[in-house]
């Protein structure tokens, strides 16, 4: 009996040993998936701060400060904006909002060029940035203090953001605005039509992109929330997992994967604006960041070749002599 005692506490300390010994196994695989999303999601989001996709134009920084840009404003205006853009130096991050293109130094100081609308281009005493957004007609800045200050058309209040603090991104839409906190937790004002703005109850957020009438969010455990107009499809996002990067566009949203592949929601008919193929992204691999304008989508490559597809009726998609890291 005594022998039969001796086996059976023998078999349980295995059994809890094994057991401990699994649950050590899961705690450091989640540890390193965890790890591995955060230094996929840093590496996307410092590359996207060098380029933009906008309405009918693509900008990026160059590796000497430098800014390039393909497609217009409208027709007549390109040469215009060509010139301004290249004029900027010491550049770390672009914005291409609707009609005008923000830039950032690396002093912290804007600047701009485009349309000034409501002064969404009045720019020029803003010091101590880190992230800039432009969206319709205004423009959005976040400080190293984790405030956030705002120019431009303000119809709908897109523009009252002077109270958020500690906030870590920022988004420009066309009449809303999104900011992350430090905390995880999202925030929102402007216009909620359809929703875009019912982000109070979003938690875990690692990563946020606003389209022009939706709003995306990415967890950290690489999962995706959406809110807004759904119209075409864009907020159908909740199947997608190990997602390291978002980008919403007009009407669809872009996903980056951990294995450098690229997602992007079925387009469905609907709306004011049709499709022009800026979700045919399947085939695209070894992707490291990626950004959606209102009909046509970019990538950037490991080697920093740039990819685009989508509507290209302005030059907005000729980008492929590019490179962001020569």
């Amino acid at each position: 009996m005594k022998a039969y005692k001796r086996i059976v506490m023998i078999l349980c300390i295995a059994a809890f040993v094994i057991s401990v010994g699994c649950i050590a196994v899961k705690v450091n695989l989640y540890k390193q998936k965890q790890r591995d999303f955060n230094e996929k999601y840093t590496l996307s989001r410092e590359i996207n701060k060098s380029i933009s996709a906008g309405g009918i134009q693509t900008v990026m920084v160059n590796p000497e400060g430098k800014v390039d840009m393909a497609g217009a404003y409208a027709l007549g205006d390109y040469q215009v904006q060509i010139t301004s853009v290249s004029l900027w130096d010491d550049i770390t991050a672009v914005s291409a909002g609707t009609a005008h293109i923000v830039g950032l130094r690396d002093d912290g100081s804007v600047v701009a060029t485009g349309s000034n609308y409501d002064g969404c281009s009045d720019v020029g005493d803003w010091k101590n940035i880190k992230v800039v957004s432009a969206g319709s007609d205004y423009t959005v800045g976040l400080d190293e203090n984790g405030g956030v200050m705002a120019t431009g058309y303000n119809n709908e209040g897109q523009c009252d953001v002077e109270s958020w603090t500690d906030i870590v991104d920022i988004g420009a839409g066309m009449i809303h605005t999104v900011g992350l906190k430090s905390n995880g937790k999202v925030v929102a004002t402007g216009s909620n039509g359809s929703g875009r703005c019912d982000v109070d109850e979003w938690e875990d957020i690692a990563g946020i992109s606003v389209g022009s009438n939706h709003t995306v969010g990415l967890k950290s455990d690489g999962t995706v929330v959406a809110t807004g107009n759904n119209v075409n499809g864009q907020c159908n996002v909740e199947k997608w997992k190990d997602i390291v990067a978002i980008s919403a566009g007009y009407n669809y949203t872009l996903g980056l994967k951990s294995d450098g592949t690229v997602v992007a929601t079925e387009f469905k008919e609907g709306g004011a604006y049709g499709y022009d193929g800026q979700c045919e992204v399947e085939k695209w691999k070894d992707i490291v960041a990626i950004e959606a304008g209102s009909r046509h989508a970019i990538g950037i490559k490991e080697d920093g070749s740039v990819l685009a597809i989508g509507e290209n009726m302005y030059g907005q998609c000729e980008v492929f002599n590019w490179n962001l890291f020569e």
